[in-house]
């Protein structure tokens, strides 16, 4: 809509006025409509049946004329001219609304901002004779009318002000009236009593007292100041008071550095000699390759509001890759809601805080809003808050964006954007205060931008007057928002000198007394122990005395593997999958030996009627990227799905099987920040191939490998990555096995790549049922889903254990020339090539876990080999990728002693295979002659087996 469009539109009502039937049928219903709206009869119904079309000519000129004395005396032309300067009024009402944020004085330096001509009266054909002109206001909410003077004061102080909001993007009308309503009613301004001004301006002197405390003591130290953005801690106090009104017990924030010692401080309440302890590093030997800088911290503490209500705050711990933590915490708080029964996502919420350059420059901020109304991952909406430093380090936003705001990203959703000046914080109280109610309201997440600026750079060692010196001339020149809030609570009468003097050396005081006190008292580390849902798991090195069975009884496994055969009646199933589900039965029955598919169901279902909560995602995890799962049934018929696993038992736990959106950091995120909550649960995810988790690298290596090391945080989730060279590609191929086994130290991880349904089933009950928490990541077949010789008798199941180390035993003695040490599908291969030669003295060694593996416990496995025998790692993966470089520095020395080592991989590669099947072929034939080079064939008798079980042990 822009003037030429408005111009055409009066043309086409001067027409209906005159003559009703000369504009189309559509025209003609919407301007009758807009007449009886506007209190107005149709044009048929003026002056006592007298039509329109009677006003002659001169009602043609009264409308153009821009003076009362072209507006002649007839009803018709009188109401003609109303009706259009009244439609022109109204387009400007909606302008404001859509543009009223593009002149709104968000910047607290006062850098001017470019105008919009669409916010001009005269861009409407409106005159300054025109401002004194009763108008309706029907367009404003709850609004009588006035002067256009009086609506255009009204709109200006409503959407032009210290707050611009954008939320004419959301399709929902609904929503967008009650927004204006709440804003337009108001004139987004809230009546602050004297208590909430004097807290308010309390949060303020908190904010900047620390910060200049600690500037003070400790001279040239990092901090990551909030200076210059402190309405950041009257936002978060605020936020909080409103959480405790709408029934919150918890709220999950994530957060990057700036700002965070702050919040630490003043609102998760640590102690300040604590904070100071992290500075003096008192204790250098306790963190010895360990722990992490104090600005990446989190802590956790009771908030209680200011009418008694109890909310638990946990501040996510949180690496220097800045967003990638935003759902981590969001998988909390699913967690959390998930504990506690909190379907309608009500008592548990995120808080997120970005920066203004990385929440529009990084891509994960894009995957965590599109989780935010996702079934599987919604938590009932997000308060972000952006911390507008208006540049990232030393970055100008037109250099970092192509946006006009940093939270442009975010009208991906229908949800407001509310922006707002930083120095402004009873705008700041209204924002938050509508942005909670906003969330209660419609259940959906909620943007703050925060228009700050950072007093000292980027961070205390900075200079950033190298690069921007106008902008530092600018903040050198200002007082900080402390000052200039008191010095309007001041002007009002509601504080004296005396109370903000009081205020302020009673701040002082407190920390001057927490600072002699990490002086003086004996060092002791503020470590939060593991406590609550974590009470009974542990980290730490793997307990090698710990043995957990994880055995299921045979009438057990026999009736939940049967349970998943069953469908409702009429469920109209895939004909497809009917002979599966037969198979399964006789699995069951135990005529027929269990597939991978049954064994890994067979797993879930054993734990969920334990009462072990099951959580799966990824994508297309219902069915499975390769066919074999189907644990959420379609009906053929109408659409409906039926998930077996949950309809076993009555009493049993739930499982919740999501497809994930095509993402890989934002839900592997999700997913650990998840388990992080609920130990006692399974958290799995899976890659659709086990290639796309290095688009995960960050949550990898910054969270998963490193959070017990660095925050004394555990985890038990698993991921899942299919891996196997078979011809596809150097994308479908390469779980990258290497990179975990790099990133293995300290009993950190488990890396492990089982090769039968019976190996994994006992693996993924060992997960949970052992209290050793850590995560767990599975090397998964592809081909081998459907590989004959993969199977599991049902004895496998009722007894045993997972092995990290499966030995051929019929393969022993002086007849050994060469022991293969393999892990995975090459396995398989090796054995038909073993028998297919005729060779018998070669013995294979699967290596089923990784890591962690001692020496001693790979030595046992290669007991009754020759002393001086050839043990010969074998692997598909190049030289320079898979487990070869792992298993030569931890086990080559060991192995050496005894043994001589050897290798047979494919050759070193910039990437992990070739795209050619027919390449593949020859390669993985040259891999096999390699591995059994020099060894002769058999002499035995033609009547001996030359093949032996692919899965003894």
């Amino acid at each position: 809509m822009n003037t030429y469009s408005i111009d055409y539109i009066d043309d086409l009502f001067v027409q209906y006025v005159r003559d009703p039937a000369s504009v189309s049928d559509t025209w003609r219903a919407y301007f009758e409509q807009f007449l009886i709206t506007n209190g107005e009869a149709p044009p048929e119904a003026i002056a006592g049946g007298t039509s329109g079309r009677q006003a002659g000519d001169g009602g043609a000129a009264s409308v153009n004329g821009d003076s009362p004395s072209g507006r002649g005396t007839d009803v018709t032309d009188q109401m003609l001219w109303t009706a259009r300067m009244q439609d022109r009024v109204d387009q400007l009402v909606r302008e404001y609304r859509v543009r009223g944020h593009l002149v709104a004085q968000l910047d607290p330096l006062g850098l001017a901002r470019q105008g919009t001509a669409e916010l001009s009266p005269e861009s409407y054909g409106l005159s300054d004779f025109d401002l004194s002109q009763p108008f309706e206001a029907s367009a404003l909410a709850n609004v009588s009318g006035g002067t256009l003077h009086e609506i255009l004061t009204r709109l200006r102080n409503t959407y032009c002000r210290s707050i611009g909001a954008q939320f004419m993007h959301i399709d929902n009308r609904n929503i967008r009236d009650w927004l204006q309503r709440r804003m337009e009613t108001t004139e987004n301004r809230l009546e602050l009593s004297h208590e909430v001004q004097r807290r308010i301006y309390t949060r303020l002197a908190d904010a900047s007292i620390f910060e200049e405390f600690v500037r003070r003591k400790f001279v040239g130290a990092k901090t990551f100041s909030l200076e210059g953005a402190e309405s950041l801690i009257p936002m978060l106090d605020l936020a909080l008071e409103k959480a405790g009104q709408h029934q919150v017990q918890e709220v999950v924030m994530g957060m990057a550095h700036r700002g965070r010692l702050n919040v630490m401080a003043n609102i998760l309440k640590k102690r300040a000699m604590n904070i100071f302890w992290s500075f003096d590093d008192p204790d250098p030997a306790r963190n010895r390759g360990g722990g992490d800088v104090r600005y990446h911290l989190g802590y956790s503490s009771d908030w209680t509001t200011a009418s008694g209500a109890k909310i638990h705050i946990s501040l996510c711990f949180n690496p220097s890759h800045l967003e990638f933590v935003n759902t981590v915490a969001l998988g909390r708080s699913r967690s959390k809601q998930d504990r506690i029964g909190d379907s309608a996502r009500n008592q548990v919420m995120t808080i997120l805080i970005h920066g203004d350059a990385a929440f529009a420059g990084e891509g994960i901020v894009q995957e965590t809003l599109n989780l935010s109304q996702l079934d599987g991952y919604c938590t009932g909406g997000t308060l972000h808050i952006v911390i507008n430093n208006q540049i990232g380090f030393t970055t100008e936003p037109e250099q970092g964006r192509s946006t006009t705001y940093a939270t442009d990203i975010a009208k991906m959703l229908q949800i407001p954007i509310f922006h707002v000046n930083g120095e402004d914080p009873e705008a700041v109280a209204q924002v938050v205060s509508m942005a909670m109610d906003f969330r209660k309201q419609f259940h959906r997440d909620v943007v703050i931008d925060l228009y700050a600026f950072r007093r000292w750079g980027h961070n205390e060692g900075d200079e950033p007057r190298f690069t921007q010196p106008e902008m530092y001339a600018e903040i050198d020149k200002r007082p900080s928002v402390r000052q200039n809030y008191l010095e309007r609570l001041l002007g009002l009468g509601k504080m004296t000198q005396d109370e903000a003097d009081q205020i302020q050396l009673e701040r002082t005081e407190k920390l001057e007394s927490e600072f002699e006190a990490s002086r003086n008292e004996p060092f002791k580390p503020d470590t939060q122990t593991l406590d609550g849902a974590w009470k009974n798991h542990f980290g730490g090195p793997e307990p090698t005395e710990l043995m957990v069975d994880t055995t299921c009884g045979r009438a057990d496994l026999s009736e939940v593997l049967t349970g998943l055969t069953r469908t409702p009646e009429n469920f109209s199933m895939n004909k497809k999958l009917k002979r599966p589900m037969q198979q399964r039965r006789d699995m069951a029955n135990g005529k027929i030996p269990l597939d991978w598919a049954s064994g890994e169901a067979a797993a879930f279902a054993s734990l969920l009627v334990s009462g072990h909560q099951i959580r799966l995602t990824g994508q297309d995890v219902e069915r499975g990227t390769f066919s074999h799962r189907h644990a959420v049934l379609h009906n053929m018929t109408n659409g409906e799905t039926f998930t077996p696993l949950n309809h076993l038992r009555p009493d049993q736990a739930k499982i919740e099987i999501v497809n994930s959106p095509l993402c890989e950091a934002g839900v592997l995120g999700f997913e650990y920040g998840y388990s992080l909550d609920y130990p006692e649960g399974l958290v799995v995810w899976e890659a659709q191939f086990g290639d796309f988790w290095n688009v995960a690298q960050v949550i990898v290596d910054q969270f998963i490998a490193s959070a017990e090391d660095k925050w004394n945080r555990l985890s038990g989730l698993v991921m899942l990555l299919p891996h196997g060279f078979e011809g596809q590609g150097p994308e479908h191929c390469s779980a990258r096995v290497e990179r975990f086994l790099l990133m293995s130290a300290e009993h950190n991880i488990q890396v492990t790549q089982p090769t039968t349904p019976a190996q994994f089933f006992h693996l993924i009950r060992r997960q949970v049922l052992s209290p050793w928490r850590k995560p767990l990541v599975v090397l998964t077949p592809k081909s081998l889903l459907r590989h004959p010789a993969v199977v599991s008798p049902l004895a496998e199941f009722t007894d045993g254990r997972f092995h990290k180390l499966l030995v051929d035993p019929q393969f022993s003695g002086d007849s050994i020339r060469r022991t293969l040490l393999c892990t995975g599908k090459v396995y398989y291969d090796l054995v038909d090539q073993r028998a297919e030669r005729n060779i018998d003295s070669v013995r294979i060694v699967r290596v089923e876990q990784l890591y962690p593996l001692s020496p001693e416990e790979l030595l046992a496995a290669l007991e009754g080999a020759p002393e001086n025998s050839e043990v010969m790692w074998v692997q598909e993966e190049p030289s320079n990728m898979g487990a070869w470089s792992y298993i030569k520095l931890h086990f080559g020395d060991a192995i050496s002693e005894r043994f001589r080592l050897t290798k047979a991989t494919r050759p070193e590669s910039a990437s992990p295979s070739t795209g050619s099947m027919a390449a593949h072929k020859l390669e993985q034939h040259d891999l096999m002659d390699e591995a059994f080079a020099g060894l002769p064939p058999s002499t035995a008798s033609s009547d001996e087996p030359s093949r032996e079980s692919a899965n003894s042990r």
